[in-house]
């Protein structure tokens, strides 16, 4: 299936601090759910959705998550011919199916930095962003697959979003604005990590994006926003003003991987889902 999206930008330059000292060495991207590394299983939901072209934005002490993404001669001799090879299957088919481009961020300046960096890979095309610490399981259509279908139909920025606690909606980005049919909104504020009792709503940015182009202009030019970073959804919501940018409801589960708690959650999930017997 090919699709009308044909790249897929996962940003994976952050140092993962709250996995230390796991993370001193090891890419929190590269963090195994069971067996399978978390930025893995965001490929696999890429390429489910029709796309190619993995982009990945790396930084300082990231280099097992190009040697992932390639083929270990030394080990597969080693295990060739033994019941260990099938293990290998999986990987073997992304590495034979995507075609795959590394960049350095030098300096870490908040996602809408990292995505900016991209651009010399992306080129002047439509693409998707995927956070890999956002794992997103759906057995019948992938959370990105979806928004592909979406992209197809409306031609503008999209962003996922789920519902979140009032007690957590100030960790996120969040959107507010008209829905125009079940479960798709039209984006008219959004606001990063709103200070509580101030969110517009309860409908929370996660870590799936169809981007336009042009979004390379506003970064370019953009102010660093909440925390001194570029923030994304500042972009976003100038796309917003000038144009359209719709926030979807992805059906769905998604776990947030970059916390501990949702780490296990994911990994018990996992396993019971997938392994388990």
């Amino acid at each position: 299936m090919k699709s009308t999206i044909k790249k897929c930008l996962f940003p994976a330059a952050g140092y993962g601090t709250r996995f230390l000292p796991a993370t001193k060495s090891m890419p929190k991207e590269m963090m195994p759910i069971v067996n399978k590394p978390l930025i893995e299983y965001g490929v696999d939901e890429a390429i489910a959705a029709g796309i190619e072209g993995m982009c990945i934005v790396t930084g300082r002490g990231k280099h097992s998550l190009m040697d992932h993404f390639d083929m270990n001669y030394e080990l597969e001799h080693q295990i060739k011919g033994t019941s260990k090879e099938n293990m290998l299957v999986d990987i073997r088919n992304i590495i034979d199916t995507a075609k795959f481009t590394f960049i350095r961020q030098s300096e870490m300046k908040g996602l809408g930095h990292a995505i900016l960096t991209g651009k010399e890979l992306v080129g002047d095309e439509p693409f998707a962003v995927v956070l890999a610490d956002d794992l997103c399981i759906n057995e019948e259509q992938g959370v990105l697959a979806q928004m592909v279908a979406l992209y197809k139909q409306f031609r503008c920025s999209i962003v996922a979003v789920e519902e979140v606690p009032a007690d957590e909606i100030h960790k996120y980005g969040v959107i507010a604005g008209e829905m125009i049919k079940d479960d798709l909104y039209r984006v008219d504020d959004m606001v990063e990590k709103p200070e509580p009792g101030t969110a517009p709503s309860n409908l929370a940015i996660i870590g799936r994006y169809i981007l336009t182009p042009d979004i390379f202009d506003i970064l370019e030019n953009q102010e660093p926003g909440k925390g001194g970073e570029i923030q994304i959804t500042d972009a976003l919501l100038k796309q917003a003003q000038s144009g359209c940018v719709l926030a979807y409801k992805f059906k769905g589960r998604r776990f947030d991987c970059g916390s501990v708690p949702g780490f296990i959650e994911a990994t018990n999930y996992c396993y019971d889902k997938f392994y388990k017997g």
